[in-house]
């Protein structure tokens, strides 16, 4: 038998059973020793005196009072007796199994696997066990018409058969020795029946390297190839011409500003094609950055160009470029933009006038022609999808491309989700950047406490944004919705401030207007909704108030909590939130403990888990089996620099062990 031969070989397994196993993925024998359990019961009895209150766990005793039933409800009934261990009696309880009265038998030694209460001295049983079983049985994911027992028995059978030996080594033996990795063979038994609970520690360990390992290499093939097959241009931007430029702005550039600046610019000029992420903070000057990577590629007699999510940003950064760099020609192109000024803007464009533009992606339109794109830059990368960039890039002769975040990315994500990519990161504030006092009150707080102090910051001159996850009432959330709370903000107003609404379903153009009269003070206060997320600057907004705010992510309240902060006045943000789950009021509490994005991401990595940050799908995470690229960063950080070092060893290429890393890989085209 052969590892790539289907499980209907296997004895046992008829075509029904074969269908219900494919969908869990089950195809060959190899899916099948290589289908882990994702977590192990441990069944190895202790005495009641080692047990800590809530764990689940296995109690041995004699039964000293008959079992019996009580009835409560039309299908609710709970059975009951006790057992004694040495000199301590404990209390036993089964739920809805009236049937295992008859497994209760008086003075007869009984295991109970349940959950533990040290205060009352008693057990909720799970199961009553035939015998005391082995300390680690392994408990797999299964779907209806697959059980556990007939699961584990199938695996039994595939190594009874020898199909256990078949499975081949497929890390070198350096490794193995250096980090004192079991054979693949004996983890993979492992995985499935360890004999005890160090056995499989040292199963998973290895299992994890491996699965990280190869993540790591596919990551280092694919920059080895994207350097071989796709030719760079060469911008040969003028330095003096930048450094004057650096020296005229307002302000002083950050270390890391400027250490990501030289790494950008390093990579424009080389001939190698820049596949860059720029990630920092809300406020850290990522822009600034940008804007001078954008202005060194003009100076070289390339067009520059930087796309962004939303009308608003366009027109903002367009604003912002005009005034640093006012000898250029800087345009700007959304979709609601008026016929005659789109026509224009797309003529200089083409014939090489328009020499930097920033806008939404209307840029990647098809009716869009560069004369010589030489540098494309995506703020809030996450927000573009792949096929999005490609295009982008397919404008011109295969420009550099530099993305932006400003959701730190933890480094755990950054590795994992850009392997493939250069980071930079700007991980300080600028000087002068106000901090942001943050406050959590529940919302029976918000009318007699906030709202007070907040009318009297708005007669100081304050701006004050206020925030809801909803734009309507829904039937299905009971959530402070945003037209609900503008009809009561103006309720409470009166005519002693101005009120504005803005949510996702209006219209660009009168979202636009709003923002631009918020700007211009004609409006005190703003609602809305997480539109006004990424990026928007209003100097003079000094207040946010987030309505349940506990159903927010941390990344996202910060990313709402930059929106104020960005002038010279002290700034506040309130969370209102009553929530009910540890989770959520966790998160209250760190937002107010601390203004580092990078913290706040860590943790949200915590809780959130990746998938839910950035989702599976944009991210480019994969799903892995066994590991976690959260508690196993230890493990990741070393597949990671194994990885380089493979790679970076021009001599492997010939070694044995390095052919069968390719040929797992399937990348043994590398170095065609």
């Amino acid at each position: 038998m052969k590892l790539t031969d289907s499980i209907q070989f296997l004895k046992g397994v008829g075509p029904k059973s074969v269908a219900r196993y494919q969908g869990l993925g089950i195809f060959t024998v190899q899916d099948l020793l290589l289908y882990f359990p994702f977590r192990y019961d441990d069944f190895a009895a202790k005495s009641v005196f080692e047990l800590i209150d809530g764990e689940k766990t296995t109690i041995v005793g004699r039964v000293v009072t008959p079992a019996n039933v009580s009835y409560y409800g039309a299908r609710r009934n709970r059975l009951t007796f006790k057992i004694k261990q040495g000199e301590a009696v404990v209390s036993v309880s089964f739920f809805n199994q009236p049937y295992l009265q008859d497994k209760v038998v008086m003075d007869a030694e009984i295991a109970i696997y349940g959950k533990w209460d040290a205060k009352k001295l008693s057990i909720t049983g799970m199961k009553i066990l035939g015998q005391v079983e082995n300390g680690f049985q392994p408990v797999y994911h299964v779907m209806q018409g697959v059980k556990q027992s007939s699961l584990v028995a199938l695996i039994q059978t595939a190594f009874d058969n020898g199909c256990g030996e078949l499975i081949e080594e497929n890390l070198p033996d350096f490794l193995l020795q250096k980090y004192r990795l079991v054979a693949r063979k004996i983890a993979v038994h492992a995985m499935h029946f360890p004999v005890d609970e160090e056995a499989h520690r040292q199963a998973l360990r290895r299992m994890k390297f491996e699965e990280l390992f190869y993540f790591q290499l596919k990551l280092q093939a694919l920059r080895l190839k994207e350097k071989a097959v796709t030719q760079g241009l060469v911008i040969k931007f003028d330095d003096k011409k930048v450094a004057e430029k650096i020296s005229e702005l307002p302000y002083h550039l950050t270390k890391a500003q400027e250490s990501s600046l030289g790494e950008i610019l390093a990579d424009m000029a080389s001939p190698y094609h820049m596949n860059r992420l720029l990630q920092g903070d809300v406020g850290s000057g990522k822009t600034a950055v940008a804007s001078l990577a954008m202005y060194a590629a003009v100076t070289a007699g390339f067009q520059a160009a930087l796309m962004v999510p939303t009308e608003i940003l366009a027109n903002q950064h367009f604003e912002s470029l005009q005034q640093l760099f006012p000898e250029l020609r800087v345009a700007v192109l959304t979709s609601g933009m008026k016929v005659a000024e789109r026509r224009e803007v797309l003529g200089c464009l083409e014939n090489g006038e328009v020499q930097m533009i920033t806008g939404t992606h209307a840029l990647i339109q098809e009716a869009v022609n560069y004369q010589r794109l030489g540098l494309v830059i995506t703020d809030e990368q996450h927000r573009f999808g792949v096929n999005q960039r490609k295009i982008f890039r397919e404008k011109g002769q295969n420009p550099d491309v530099l993305m932006m975040t400003a959701t730190p990315i933890p480094r755990t994500l950054a590795i994992t989700a850009f392997g493939d990519m250069d980071v930079s990161v700007i991980d300080e504030l600028p000087a002068g950047r106000q901090p942001i006092t943050t406050r959590w009150v529940k919302h029976e707080q918000l009318m007699p406490q906030i709202l007070p102090w907040v009318a009297d910051e708005v007669v100081k001159g304050a701006q004050v944004y206020f925030i809801s996850p909803l734009i309507e009432e829904s039937e299905v959330m009971d959530l402070k919705n945003a037209t609900e709370l503008f009809g009561e903000l103006q309720d409470f107003f009166g005519l002693s401030a101005q009120i504005a609404l803005l949510h996702g379903k209006m219209k660009n153009a009168e979202k636009d207007q709003i923002m631009a009269d918020f700007k211009a003070k004609k409006y005190d206060v703003l609602v809305s909704t997480t539109v006004i997320e990424v990026g928007v600057n209003v100097p003079n907004a000094t207040i946010m108030v987030i309505m349940d705010a506990d159903r927010f992510g941390l990344s996202q309240l910060h990313q709402l909590r930059g929106r104020v902060g960005r002038g010279e006045k002290k700034s506040y943000t309130i969370l209102v939130a009553n929530p009910k789950s540890d989770t959520g009021k966790r998160r209250m509490q760190i937002m107010t403990e601390t203004q580092n994005g990078f913290v706040l991401a860590e943790e949200d990595l915590k809780m959130r888990g990746s998938g839910e940050i950035f989702g599976t799908r944009q991210s480019g995470i994969p799903e892995f089996s066994v590991a976690d690229i959260v508690n196993d960063y230890p493990i990741l950080e070393v597949a990671r620099q194994e990885a380089v070092a493979i790679f970076a060893d021009e001599y492997l290429g010939d070694r044995a062990e390095f052919q069968m890393i390719l040929a797992n890989l399937g990348v043994v085209d590398i170095y065609d």
